[in-house]
């Protein structure tokens, strides 16, 4: 559960979700996001180390720049996720029954 929270509060941001749109299915460097958004190299790194502890977005090395990329393996964990929690919950449908 604490993983699906970080994941939330990771996206839980204008910049975020920018930064997430930025990427999209591309691999991309902290230099080409900083040519889109309106903010300093120090924010796009705060950003990014959230995006990345959450693990919506993986990151690697390429010589001095580091390299950046949506981890689909997490959106379809959280997807799942919320699909099971909304609409599958039978426990808590079946309570409410007589309502």
């Amino acid at each position: 559960m604490k993983d699906v929270v970080k994941i939330f509060k990771a996206l839980g941001d204008e910049n975020r979700l920018k930064i997430l749109h930025i990427i999209g299915t591309q691999e991309i460097c902290a230099c080409k996001l900083l040519e889109y958004l309106e903010i300093g190299q120090p924010t796009l790194s705060h950003h990014m180390k959230i995006l990345c502890d959450s693990g919506i977005v993986s990151s690697r090395k390429d010589g001095k720049w580091t390299l950046y990329k949506i981890n689909k393996d997490t959106i379809k964990h959280t997807a799942d996720y919320m699909q099971v929690t909304l609409f599958g919950n039978t426990a808590a449908q079946s309570c409410c029954n007589g309502c």
